[in-house]
């Protein structure tokens, strides 16, 4: 029976974050730990049960602003992917909170790419669930650019394929920087459609 399947790897989290108002600036405000909810992290602004549609999802609802679902509560990157981005930037590191992260995770390889329906689960019982790679867009370069000049427009491009992914709250509970992330991948074949072309 399909389902979601622990694997061995661990994720540790390293880094956690708010956006209060991305209106004001997407820059994020580093926490110790945090009380995930139903509706994300209490306080962020990309937060909510619903949200309205953008263009992310227009070929599904022609009509932005149509309320749906919120997939996109958090924005979890990773240790390896900021650190080569960083290098892309020409930049020793870079701070998660320039690119308005809610978590950032170490240990996991490729992490942008990792499937879609993945749960990463705290001690406390608190489970996130990955919803897509995150694609890179033009908001973190202006912070990036505020704080490192002449480094911030070459960020989408750097980003390609690093800007690790969207999640939603599925339990809520703690989160604390330390702790140890169980993986639960979706246990399921890659799907047959894609070779038969049915992508395109």
């Amino acid at each position: 029976m399909a389902g979601l399947k622990k694997i061995e790897a661990e994720a540790r989290v390293t880094w956690l974050g708010l956006v209060a108002s991305r209106k004001a600036s997407l820059r994020a405000a580093a926490l110790d730990a945090v009380e995930a909810r139903f509706e994300g992290f209490p306080g962020e602004d990309h937060g909510g049960l619903t949200r309205p549609s953008c263009s992310r999802v227009l070929n599904l609802y022609p009509a932005r602003g149509t309320e749906i679902r919120n997939t996109r509560q958090l924005s979890i990157l990773s240790d390896e992917e900021l650190a080569a981005i960083a290098s892309a930037l020409g930049l020793d590191a870079l701070s998660p909170a320039l690119m308005g992260a809610s978590m950032v995770v170490s240990g996991l390889p490729d992490f942008s790419h990792i499937p879609p329906g993945t749960r990463l689960q705290a001690p406390s019982g608190a489970t996130v669930a990955v919803d897509v790679e995150n694609g890179p867009c033009n908001w973190p370069g202006k912070e990036i650019e505020a704080d490192h000049p002449g480094h911030g427009h070459a960020f989408r491009r750097a980003a390609e394929g690093r800007r690790g992914v969207t999640a939603w709250v599925e339990r809520p509970g703690r989160i604390a920087c330390g702790d140890a992330l169980a993986v639960f991948l979706p246990d399921q074949p890659a799907w047959r459609g894609a070779a038969q072309g049915a992508l395109f």
